[in-house]
Protein backbone atom coordinates (compact mmCIF):
# COMPACT_ATOMS: atom_id res chain seq x y z
CA UNK A 1 0.00 0.00 0.00
CA UNK A 2 2.28 3.01 -1.21
CA UNK A 3 1.18 6.07 -2.86
CA UNK A 4 0.94 5.82 -6.67
CA UNK A 5 3.58 6.89 -8.32
CA UNK A 6 3.81 10.50 -9.50
CA UNK A 7 3.16 11.54 -13.37
CA UNK A 8 6.39 12.52 -15.17
CA UNK A 9 6.22 16.21 -15.62
CA UNK A 10 8.62 16.10 -18.86
CA UNK A 11 7.69 14.55 -22.30
CA UNK A 12 9.46 10.74 -22.78
CA UNK A 13 12.38 12.59 -24.86
CA UNK A 14 13.05 15.34 -22.54
CA UNK A 15 15.69 14.99 -18.95
CA UNK A 16 16.37 17.88 -16.72
CA UNK A 17 19.15 18.66 -14.25
CA UNK A 18 18.68 21.45 -11.83
CA UNK A 19 21.80 23.24 -9.98
CA UNK A 20 20.55 24.81 -7.09
CA UNK A 21 22.70 27.30 -4.76
CA UNK A 22 24.72 28.95 -7.14
CA UNK A 23 26.86 31.39 -6.23
CA UNK A 24 26.20 34.36 -9.11
CA UNK A 25 23.42 36.58 -9.32
CA UNK A 26 20.37 35.29 -11.62
CA UNK A 27 21.59 38.36 -14.59
CA UNK A 28 24.97 36.90 -15.01
CA UNK A 29 23.70 33.17 -15.01
CA UNK A 30 21.10 34.28 -17.57
CA UNK A 31 23.58 35.57 -19.69
CA UNK A 32 25.47 32.33 -19.71
CA UNK A 33 21.90 30.30 -19.80
CA UNK A 34 21.28 32.77 -23.21
CA UNK A 35 24.76 30.88 -24.83
CA UNK A 36 23.24 27.69 -25.08
CA UNK A 37 19.44 27.59 -25.51
CA UNK A 38 18.58 25.77 -28.51
CA UNK A 39 21.90 24.54 -29.18
CA UNK A 40 22.71 20.84 -29.30
CA UNK A 41 24.67 19.81 -26.32
CA UNK A 42 27.84 18.86 -27.86
CA UNK A 43 28.32 22.44 -29.40
CA UNK A 44 26.63 24.02 -25.80
CA UNK A 45 29.55 21.92 -23.83
CA UNK A 46 32.33 23.19 -26.22
CA UNK A 47 30.68 26.92 -25.77
CA UNK A 48 30.63 26.80 -21.63
CA UNK A 49 34.38 24.94 -22.21
CA UNK A 50 35.78 28.34 -22.91
CA UNK A 51 33.55 30.59 -21.81
CA UNK A 52 35.22 33.69 -19.76
CA UNK A 53 32.55 33.77 -17.41
CA UNK A 54 33.68 32.13 -13.96
CA UNK A 55 29.98 30.57 -13.58
CA UNK A 56 30.25 28.50 -16.94
CA UNK A 57 31.65 25.91 -15.46
CA UNK A 58 28.83 25.34 -12.76
CA UNK A 59 26.79 25.66 -16.00
CA UNK A 60 28.54 23.05 -17.51
CA UNK A 61 28.24 20.87 -14.69
CA UNK A 62 24.50 20.94 -15.01
CA UNK A 63 24.58 20.12 -18.66
CA UNK A 64 26.70 17.18 -18.38
CA UNK A 65 24.56 15.67 -15.49
CA UNK A 66 21.12 16.73 -18.09
CA UNK A 67 23.09 14.50 -20.66
CA UNK A 68 23.70 11.87 -17.84
CA UNK A 69 20.48 11.64 -17.36
CA UNK A 70 19.02 11.32 -20.62
CA UNK A 71 21.48 8.66 -21.19
CA UNK A 72 21.29 6.65 -18.21
CA UNK A 73 17.98 7.07 -16.83
CA UNK A 74 15.62 7.73 -20.28
CA UNK A 75 17.96 6.13 -23.05
CA UNK A 76 17.79 8.90 -24.90
CA UNK A 77 21.01 8.93 -27.66
CA UNK A 78 23.31 11.62 -27.08
CA UNK A 79 24.67 12.62 -30.38
CA UNK A 80 20.50 14.13 -30.95
CA UNK A 81 20.02 15.90 -27.62
CA UNK A 82 19.48 20.18 -27.68
CA UNK A 83 18.95 22.15 -25.17
CA UNK A 84 15.39 22.77 -25.68
CA UNK A 85 15.41 25.02 -22.17
CA UNK A 86 17.46 26.56 -19.45
CA UNK A 87 16.52 29.09 -17.29
CA UNK A 88 17.16 30.80 -14.03
CA UNK A 89 15.28 31.20 -11.24
CA UNK A 90 16.09 33.46 -7.86
CA UNK A 91 17.77 31.91 -4.52
CA UNK A 92 17.99 33.63 -1.57
CA UNK A 93 19.57 36.60 -0.56
CA UNK A 94 22.65 36.90 2.31
CA UNK A 95 22.54 40.76 3.44
CA UNK A 96 25.76 41.73 4.68
CA UNK A 97 26.86 45.21 6.25
CA UNK A 98 30.61 46.28 4.78
CA UNK A 99 32.19 49.33 6.46
CA UNK A 100 31.58 53.10 4.75
CA UNK A 101 33.13 56.16 5.92
CA UNK A 102 32.24 58.30 9.03
CA UNK A 103 31.37 55.33 11.08
CA UNK A 104 28.44 54.50 8.16
CA UNK A 105 27.51 51.29 6.93
CA UNK A 106 26.53 49.85 3.82
CA UNK A 107 24.63 47.16 2.73
CA UNK A 108 25.97 44.60 0.95
CA UNK A 109 23.71 41.74 -1.21
CA UNK A 110 24.76 38.52 -1.87
CA UNK A 111 22.79 36.64 -4.28
CA UNK A 112 22.41 32.86 -5.08
CA UNK A 113 20.70 31.52 -8.24
CA UNK A 114 19.04 28.08 -9.39
CA UNK A 115 19.46 26.97 -12.77
CA UNK A 116 17.07 23.96 -14.56
CA UNK A 117 18.67 22.38 -18.08
CA UNK A 118 15.92 20.47 -19.90
CA UNK A 119 17.45 18.50 -23.08
CA UNK A 120 15.11 17.03 -25.98
CA UNK A 121 15.92 14.20 -28.34
CA UNK A 122 15.15 15.08 -31.73
CA UNK A 123 15.52 13.01 -35.13
CA UNK A 124 18.85 13.35 -37.04
CA UNK A 125 17.55 15.51 -40.16
CA UNK A 126 15.22 17.69 -37.75
CA UNK A 127 18.79 18.61 -36.19
CA UNK A 128 20.09 19.51 -39.03
CA UNK A 129 17.32 21.88 -40.67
Amino acid sequence: MSKPKRERSLADNEAKAVARMLRVSPQKLNLVAQLIRGRKAAAALADLQFSRKRIAVDVRKCLESAIANAENNHDLDVDDLVVAQAFVGNGLVMKRFAARGRGRSGRVYKPFSQLTIIVRQVEAEAAAA
